[in-house]
């Protein structure tokens, strides 16, 4: 987290409930809470593959062994999905989308993806809360500078001008 001169200004790549927040432990000294993502990247292209995945299940019919495959590729999302999250956001997750047992329906591997998907996007609006945010602080910061100008009690400087060249 950057620290601006109204406070400090949230890390983009932070949870939503995690800008700008402290958190205090059991009896530990506070500190900035610590929800983070480690590879957005990775994040964007899993939640793509995601959203891709529940509009095709939307659109078809799906056998058996399709249902399995489904699952095989929901459980692997959650796990790469954890390694790029926070320990606070991977419980976040595990205690949300929890893993298909068996040969699940077709209903349940929906459900599954669309909760998925939802608490993927909600992830991105607080990051992208936490840009904005960041990017007023930024603005605020600059025009506070630019209302200011010089500090006082120090002198104008008269522009820098290089030394006279040969040919005048």
């Amino acid at each position: 987290m950057d620290e601006t001169a109204d406070g400090p200004t949230p890390d983009p790549t932070r949870a939503p409930e995690a800008a700008g927040e402290m958190e205090a432990g059991d009896g530990q000294e506070e500190g900035p809470r610590a929800e983070a993502i480690a590879q957005p990247a990775k994040l964007l292209r899993i939640a793509g593959m995601i959203r891709e995945l529940l509009e095709e299940t939307r659109t078809a019919s799906i056998d058996e062994r399709g249902r399995v495959r489904l699952r095989q590729i929901y459980e692997r999302s959650l796990q790469e999905l954890t390694d790029v999250l926070s320990p606070d956001l991977q419980r976040e997750l595990s205690a949300l989308a929890g893993p298909l047992e068996g040969v699940p329906t077709e209903s349940e591997i929906r459900v599954a993806q669309a909760q998925l998907v939802g608490w993927l996007e909600g992830l991105f609006h607080g990051i992208q809360a936490a840009l904005w945010a960041q990017q007023m602080a930024a603005r605020q910061q600059f025009e506070e500078l630019r209302r200011r100008g010089l500090p006082s009690g120090q002198p104008p400087q008269p522009p820098v001008t290089g030394p006279p060249g040969q040919y005048l």
